[in-house]
């Protein structure tokens, strides 16, 4: 039964405290970390990442509700924002004084929707007037301000792997400006217009961050919009928009990935595949941008494989053995860029990953699976066994099949091959 799912969530979790009316639940995107605040810090933090060494423990006076709580780079300096008009820090670096100062936002009358760490000293606070790209001074207990930008802010999204924070701006909200920042420096890219199905009037807030995500795919950083159906287009289905956006030029729309049906859905990026989850179905789809399909439109992708179910996680219980979890689509979990999914009522983060044996059966067509195979991470014993079945197996490949799969295989190797003929000579050369 095993061989009928290609995703599954990974064996080993980072467990935490579940959330409930004591204990609030944060993450944090850019180090992976989950936090657990217990009575606004007075009777405990617990942070948890994706290792054991980045695990810390510690407590901090109740001084009102948490709203956002993130470490920086290394776990050197907390930021904690309480209200609206400024965020809290404390230095965990040793030797310092572990008292906390704080940073109230610059521009009047804003309010801070939130607020990125791009840098162990370097933070970014997101108002709904505009963005201030601060210098954290630990020794000093002190904020300076590095740069500021003026812009009317409905919400923000923050890619750590790139360092570009994403503003939803103008009354709809479909026009992105992004912010790219590097050692001490902010960058203003190329703004750029998401289409929207309907134009409403008069005009609206019509762009969710619920549905827009960034991830890096195949080394390139994308925007993905989740548009969904609406009755007044010729659209009967959902589909999602990839827009390519370069760290200079204008941002382009790409791919169009076609979803075959409506509802609520979660986007994820695992192995470069675009993992989109369908809760009423509680079924996955994948689709992988460099695959062409021969019968659409250049860069309009239809599934790779059939819709399958996420396995089932089972969580072991003391003394009972193992509950199976069933409720994988449950609309309490939370998904996160680009391979996260949390149940903050279970107490589970999880990474998602794909199965690769169970595609061999699923994809037919043995050029498309090699293709497919090719790009994917710990694929080799799994072509091996493509090359096996189609060679041995009860179900052997045609002469053309088997032709084509080794033609592929060949072209792989012998690009490595020149890549390293080309590495070679540039070492000698130096």
């Amino acid at each position: 039964m095993n061989e009928h799912y290609y995703l599954e969530l990974c064996e080993n979790p980072v467990q935490f405290e579940n959330a409930s009316s004591v204990n609030n639940v944060f993450f944090d995107e850019a180090n992976k970390q989950v936090f657990a605040v217990r009575s606004g810090g007075a009777t405990g933090v617990v942070v948890k990442g994706p290792e054991d060494k980045s695990s810390v423990a510690f407590r901090m006076d109740d001084k009102g509700e948490v709203k956002c709580i993130k470490f920086s780079i290394g776990n050197k300096i907390l930021a904690v924002q309480r209200t609206p008009k400024s965020v809290d820090f404390i230095n965990f670096i040793p030797d310092y004084p572990h008292l906390e100062f704080s940073q109230e936002c610059k521009m009047k009358n804003a309010s801070i929707l939130g607020f990125c760490w791009t840098n162990w000293n370097e933070i970014v606070f997101i108002t709904d007037q505009g963005i201030e790209f601060y210098q954290v001074l630990p020794d000093k207990r002190s904020l300076k301000l590095l740069k500021s930008q003026s812009i009317n802010v409905n919400w923000y999204m923050y890619c750590p792997e790139t360092a570009v924070i994403l503003l939803s701006t103008t009354f709809q909200g479909n026009v992105l400006q992004p912010f790219a920042f590097k050692s001490g420096t902010m960058s203003k890219m190329s703004k750029f217009e998401i289409e929207l199905p309907v134009v409403p009037k008069p005009a609206k807030l019509n762009l969710s961050e619920r549905d827009i995500a960034v991830a890096n795919i195949y080394g390139q950083l994308y925007v993905m919009y989740l548009k969904h159906h609406s009755r007044t287009t010729d659209s009967p289905c959902a589909e999602v928009i990839l827009y390519q956006l370069p760290r200079e030029g204008s941002c382009k729309k790409t791919n169009v990935l076609k979803l075959n049906t409506t509802g609520k859905f979660a986007l994820n990026v695992v192995d470069n595949l675009v993992v989109v989850h369908h809760q009423s179905t509680q079924t996955s789809i994948i689709f992988d941008i460099k695959l062409r399909e021969p019968d659409c439109a250049l860069n309009v992708h239809q599934p790779v494989l059939p819709p399958r179910s996420i396995h089932p996680y089972r969580i072991p219980l003391t003394g009972i053995g193992y509950l199976e979890l069933l409720y994988v689509y449950s609309s309490s979990w939370s998904v996160f860029q680009p391979d996260i999914i949390i149940s903050a009522s279970e107490g589970y983060q999880w990474y998602l990953q794909v199965k690769l044996p169970p595609t061999v059966n699923l994809l037919q067509d043995k050029g498309k699976l090699i293709d497919f195979l090719l790009r994917r991470r710990d694929c080799k014993m799994v072509i091996l066994s493509v090359c096996s079945q189609m060679l041995n197996g009860e179900d052997k490949g045609s002469l053309p099949v088997v032709a084509t799969v080794f033609d592929k295989l060949n072209q792989v190797f012998k690009e490595y091959l020149e890549a390293e003929q080309t590495y070679t000579v540039v070492s000698t050369a130096y």
